[in-house]
Order: C-alpha cells, then structure tokens, then sequence
C-alpha cells in the first residue's frame, strides 16, 4: 500500500464540554458529525446508553440505535456512559492500491469523532460522502471476553430490504437475496451481511463490516418488539468441532460468548453505505478505505485470469488422451491458457490424496506439469482443502515452495466464528512469506483483508455459477443483484464464462456438461461488472475453442481497473457499467429477464477516435441463448449508442483509441 497524501487536516477537541453545548441534567448529550460534503448527519446521543442516527440530506433515514458491548463479568460499555473526552479529525487522503480492483487511485476523505469514556473505551465514528462506519476501541489491561455485541440498525418506517436469508452459522456463505419488507424478519430469522435496505424515496443503505479481525462475522436479525429494526447476530466461540471427513468439519459445541482477545484493542468497524444512486454500492470503496493498510512488499502480486478445470468436469473432446485429472489433461490446460494469454491454471480437486496433501495421484505428475507450465509462462494454484492445510501447513508450505506454485485455492471454511477469522489472517500472513496468492472458497463475504494482505485476490462467499451444475438458483435476475449486495463487500469468485447458454425453457441442470441461464453476452458482460482480481474461465477449453471471436474477448479482458464508472443501474433489475484499463475501456451491461433497449453515453471517452468492438444479443437470443453478433465501429466521446438486451441479456464491449 502506497498512501499519498493529498490534502490532510487534523481538528483536536479535548473536553466533552466544548462540544456540543452542555445538556440539562438527565438529558441526552448530543455530538454530531458531518460527512465532508454534508450530505449525511450522524448523531451520536449518550444518555442512559449510547445511540446513535443518521440523515441524509436533512431526512432521517436511521432512528437512534443503541450499541453496546457486553463483556464477562457484568461490564457494558455503553451502559451508564460518561464521556471523558472528545477528539475529532478531518482526513483527505489518496490511496493507491496494490491491486486495482476498481481504481488506480482512491480518494479516502471523511470526518472522524473519538468519545472516549471512563472504563477505558471508546466510540470511534467516522462520515464519509458514501456512508458511516463506527467501532469500539478497547484499553483494559489483560484479556477480555466479549459475552455479547449490541448492534442495531433501527429504520424509521417498514421499508424493503434485499435480505440473503441464513440457516446456520456453518454456510458457505451462498444465498439467493430475498426482497422483503423489513417486518418481516424477525427475531429467528437471520441474514448475511451486507443486506441492502431500499428506503422508499430515499437512497439504498448497505449495512456490513470491515476490518474484521480476532472476533465473530456479523449477520443480521430482526429485534422482538422493534418490527423495523434488525440487530447484529454473531456466531459463538468454537468449543468443540467434529470432522466428519476431510471438509466438513461442524461445530459440535458453542460457547456463550462471542470473543475472548486482548482487552487492548480494536473491534471491526460497523458500516452502514449509503447509496443516493444504486451504482454509488458499485463504485463504493469503503471496505477498503476501512481496512487495515498492508505493510511489508507485495509487489509481486500479479492478478489475472484462469483456465478453471472444475466447473466442465474438465470434459476436452478432439484430443487423443483420456481427459481427466492427469498430467496429460493439464499440461492441455496449461498449452490452452499459454495460447490465449491466460496467466494461471488451477488444479482442482483430485491431484492430492484427500487428507494428505504430501501424497499425490498417481496419475498426477507434478515435476512434468509445473515444468511444462514454467515453459509457457502459466501459474500452476492448486485447490487444497482448508483442515488438511492447517495438519500439514509447514511441511505443505515448503512442498509448494519448492514446486514454485502461484498460489492456493483453500476451500470449506463453512464459518466465521472468532477462531476461523483468524486462521484467514494466519494462513494469508504464511502464504504471503512464500509469496502465494489466494483464493478462498467455501469462505465468508470480504471485509477488508483483500487490503491488509493484497495477496488475496478474491473470494467466494457467493451464490455462484457453480450451482448451474444442481440447481436454477443461478438466474439473471440473481446476477444483476449481486454486483449491489455481494461484491459491495469485496472481490468475488463467481466464476463466469459458460459458452453454452439457456433460456428459461431450454436450460437443463447438467453436473458434467452444465450451462447458463441468460444469453451468451450476458456471460461476457460479467467478465467487466463482477470484480475479481483472479477470474475464471469456468468452461471447457473444447467450448472456448469452438467460440474464436468470444475467446478473444476473454483473452483481452483486463481483471483489474484504472477507473470505474457505473453508466445506469438498479438493483435487481439491470446494470450498465464502464471500466477502464491503461487507455482502453471496457463496457458491460446485464439485464434480468426483461429485455430492455439501453442508452451508452460515450462522454467518459477521453479525445479522439476509439475503435468499438462490441458483442451483441442476436437476433434470435431470445429462443437461442447462445446467439449473439459481433460488430466493430469508430466511435467518439461524442456519440451515444442504443442497445438491446435479450431477455436475460447482456452487451459487452472493448474500446481502443484508434491508431
């Protein structure tokens, strides 16, 4: 992480008298805080508790929320709170990330307040332009255990909330978003994080967190008595654990507290987005400007695309050798990826022995494949569960080393209870040594760490493309959904890429030869709106193949970007996006099952003439999701160009400034 300094100004108040002016007695003292365009008030009221509100643009939109945190032994901060002191600072700064996951420079400016108060704790609060985010500071001497987390998020009026409805604390994290009315949820119901309220006539507010470290992962739930409230819901420390086989390994046994740390610390942040157009939740980068900045040199990450065995059952068709996992099948995948500008392959599940990472498939021979991939410049990531990886880390750590792999793909985490948010942190700190990139799959939604260790470009903790395979869960609909829920938090796998496309009547759930639903353009249009920083090329290499004029997009596509831009956009419904990398722009744009005609609006173009080459629905995408029609044109910042998507639809389109 490099941070330039733009323009920073730093405002002290000591005193809890100064400001605000003084309350009567057994009245609530009032501090409020101003984001820097003064669009948003967060008012923090400390009385009998602590609460705290928000307006946007002078509309409440937040009514006073009470946060506490419940520590053993019968201590609340927030209980009977007296404050000590009152420190606040104004931040402009420029940050530019290692990984471009949106921008090349991102701009970090917001207010700050600090309360602190006798017990040895404090309310850190920050306003920014896109939303508010809040977190307890701890000083107490020793360890600590947090029995419970107040944490509620009370709406004035009974809105809409897109709502991606939980069952258990051991998940994957893979969840269709259900649009409910927020009374609707109730206190034995719960969702995952971040769940978007659509305030009627007023902006979408995202709530999550970020900066999660040494504690549990935030859901929410819905508060007995307060029908338009939902609270924060946390996972209980790991007791007791059963391994069943090599992956699923359940929790068998809870304890009733949340966190046993260090009592001096800082707790993850509370993040509220808030989003006056739909795109702000695309184009928002507040996860990162949250998290912890990354030390130590990372200038070895590389992102880029990959040639993904798993999701085509890794079916070839024209060659002469039995496919499957062999070496003969991957050094096929690596010749593939070598061809067309790929930078990795992954080995997926089958190359190891399933509980012994140290012992290969016989019909695997690693020293052949690595050599043959160091011969075609291609990244070999090999997929490991996450159990085997913690029995064997050192040993497997040095074997990886040894072989020069790029990375690992670790899978079946399945929860994010305080022990397993650390072992992310532990095992992204031990891959960076042996300078590995990492994918986590089977893994909770990002809250930052992606900024802490940029060696970890993406992950799952998405309802993704995987689940063509053995349901209908993957809908265009669920796609255009995800880049405002989802993908807010940080970098997804969703895996995009299917070149054999459905429709509503002709898709089939087909584990070995699966498909999409949605158009062949609606596939390529995610390779520019879903970020990830690695991102898979699901199908077969046999259907890319077969496919020239798609394959070259796919081999240009740039994973990450200079500039974002969300052109139109609403949740749900359809998304119009343009990114920029180096002097080239990109442009993708989804519908759901509505066809709709789109406008493109070209003034984001820099001077001059640019080449357009664009890939299109057909004409008859609607019966055959499959056609589509590429077509090349000179364009300017001048024009506006009319489109029309399919039902289920996509547009995606490469723009070069002309020679």
């Amino acid at each position: 992480m490099v941070c330039v300094p733009v323009f920073l100004a730093v405002f002290l108040t000591s005193g809890a008298g100064s400001f605000p002016a003084s309350a009567a007695a057994g009245e609530d003292k009032v501090y409020s805080l101003l984001s820097p365009d003064k669009k948003i008030e967060l008012k923090v009221a400390v009385g009998a508790d602590i609460r705290y509100s928000l307006a946007f643009q002078d509309r409440t939109i937040l009514a006073p929320s009470a946060v506490s945190m419940t520590l053993e032994g019968g201590k609340i901060l927030g209980a009977g709170p007296r404050v000590k002191d009152e420190k606040r600072r104004s931040v402009d700064d420029i940050l530019t990330p290692v990984v471009r996951q949106k921008y090349e420079k991102i701009r970090d400016r917001f207010n700050e307040m600090t309360l602190a108060f006798d017990g040895d704790y404090s309310l850190v609060l920050r306003a920014y332009d896109d939303g508010v985010a809040y977190r307890f500071v701890t000083a107490i001497a020793g360890e600590i255990t947090v029995v419970s987390e107040k944490a509620e998020f009370a709406f004035p009026e009974d809105h809409k909330v897109f709502f991606a409805e939980e069952e258990s604390f051991q998940t994957h994290q893979e969840r269709l978003s259900k649009y409910i009315s927020l009374s609707d949820v109730t206190a034995n119901r719960f969702s995952l994080c971040p769940a978007v309220v659509d305030i009627a006539g007023g902006p979408k507010v995202a709530i999550t967190e970020a900066d999660l470290e040494d504690y549990a992962g935030m859901y929410l739930t819905g508060v007995d008595g307060a029908p338009t409230t939902l609270a924060g819901k946390f996972p209980g420390y790991a007791l007791k654990e059963e391994a069943k086989n090599d992956r699923n390994v359940p929790v068998t046994e809870r304890a009733p507290y949340i966190a046993k740390s260090s009592g001096r610390r800082v707790f993850p942040w509370r993040v509220l987005v808030i989003a006056e157009r739909d795109g702000t939740l695309i184009e928002t980068t507040m996860i990162y400007r949250l998290a912890k900045p990354s030390t130590g040199d990372f200038t070895w990450v590389r992102p880029g695309k990959v040639a993904w065995d798993w999701w085509n059952d890794l079916n070839l068709a024209g060659v002469d050798f039995r496919a499957g996992v062999n070496t003969a099948t991957y050094k096929y995948f690596i010749d593939f990826a070598a061809a067309h500008g790929i930078e990795y392959v992954i080995l997926d599940e089958g190359w190891y022995k399933l509980g012994d990472l140290l012992t290969l498939n016989p019909d695997i021979d690693m020293a052949a494949i690595l050599a043959h991939a160091k011969a075609k410049n291609v990244g070999i990531i090999p997929w490991v569960i996450w159990k085997t990886l913690d029995d064997q880390l050192i040993p497997a750590m040095e074997q990886f080393s040894k072989w020069g792999v790029a990375g690992l793909k670790i899978d079946f985490m399945q929860r994010d209870d305080q022990w397993m948010v650390n072992y992310y942190y532990r095992i992204a700190a031990e891959a960076a040594k042996h300078k590995l990139l990492v994918d986590y799959h089977g893994a909770y939604k990002p809250t930052g760490l992606y900024r802490t260790f940029p060696n970890v470009l993406t992950s799952e903790g998405v309802l993704g493309l995987e689940h063509s395979k053995w349901s209908k869960n993957i809908t265009p609909e669920h796609d255009v959904t995800l880049p405002f829920t989802r993908m807010l938090a940080g970098p997804m796998d969703f895996t995009p890429g299917a070149m054999v496309n459905g429709t509503p009547k002709s898709f089939q759930v087909i584990y070995s030869q699966p498909m999409s639903q949605g158009t062949r353009c609606h596939q390529l249009a995610m390779y520019v709106v879903f970020e990830s920083p690695l991102q898979m090329l699901a199908d077969t290499p046999t259907n890319y193949l077969r496919e020239p004029e798609c394959l070259a997009f796919l081999s240009k596509v740039p994973t990450v970007w200079d500039d974002t831009k969300v052109l139109d956009a609403k949740i749900g419904d359809y998304v119009l996006v343009g990114r920029r990398n180096g002097t080239s722009w990109y442009v993708g744009a989804m519908t759901d099952w509505t066809p709709r005609d789109m406008s493109v609006d070209l003034s984001f173009l820099g001077a001059g003439t640019y080449e357009l080459t664009a890939y299109q629905d057909g004409a008859n995408a609607d019966r055959n999701a499959s056609d589509y029609k590429m077509t090349k044109r000179p364009v300017t910042a001048a024009d506006k160009l009319s489109i029309k998507l399919a039902p289920g639809g996509g547009w995606a389109a490469v723009l070069v400034p002309a020679k």
